[in-house]
């Protein structure tokens, strides 16, 4: 994230808006890889360490420790990793852990909600361009108007120096660090 801090910040003043647009669109398809990478080792993690709690998702007994990579496939059935949106990645979580469980309770806090929903919102309309990726942007932005998720993301946050996607950094950064917080030894 702080590599991608620093790529953002090569903006400068001798760039088109376009160009200083389209940085932001890579930068938020990148924050999200790095979301999602997190979440899915997180989760990986979180079975490893109690399969307890895969166990009560699905009835089934599973051995006491099984290998990241089987954990992994349980998490993903081989597929990619995807949410839709915060209530999306709630639920996939909640697929995998109880209800209970440490990751749900972060993640539902009202504190993340905007920024998980940006974030989501953001990348998918940075990738696709469609008219509903730009519905869901104007949602979670609260806009009546936006060009590009580049554009929106690399303005001041709330009359504040720093840009949108800086704002949004911060936020998964505290994020990301409560989790740590909260993860098992």
């Amino acid at each position: 994230m702080d590599l991608l801090l620093q790529y953002t910040a090569t903006v400068s003043t001798g760039q088109t808006a376009a160009h200083k647009s389209l940085i932001f669109d890579g930068a938020v398809i990148q924050l999200y890889r790095l979301f999602e990478g997190l979440i899915l080792d997180t989760l990986v993690g979180a079975i490893n360490q109690d399969m307890t709690t895969l166990s009560s998702k699905t009835g089934v007994d599973f051995p006491k420790h099984l290998n990241d990579e089987v954990c992994e496939y349980l998490v993903t059935g081989g597929g990619y990793f995807d949410f839709k949106g915060r209530d999306g990645l709630i639920s996939t979580i909640k697929k995998h852990v109880p209800d209970t469980h440490y990751l749900v309770a972060i993640i539902k806090k009202d504190t993340y909600k905007r920024a998980l929903n940006v974030l989501s919102a953001l990348r998918n309309h940075a990738a696709h361009q469609s008219e509903k990726s730009k519905k869901a942007a104007l949602t979670a932005t609260e806009q009546r108007r936006i060009g590009s998720s580049g554009a929106w993301l690399k303005s001041p946050s709330q009359g504040k120096p720093r840009s949108r996607f800086e704002w949004l950094c911060i936020k998964l950064k505290t994020l990301a660090s409560e989790i740590e917080g909260q993860a098992p030894i």
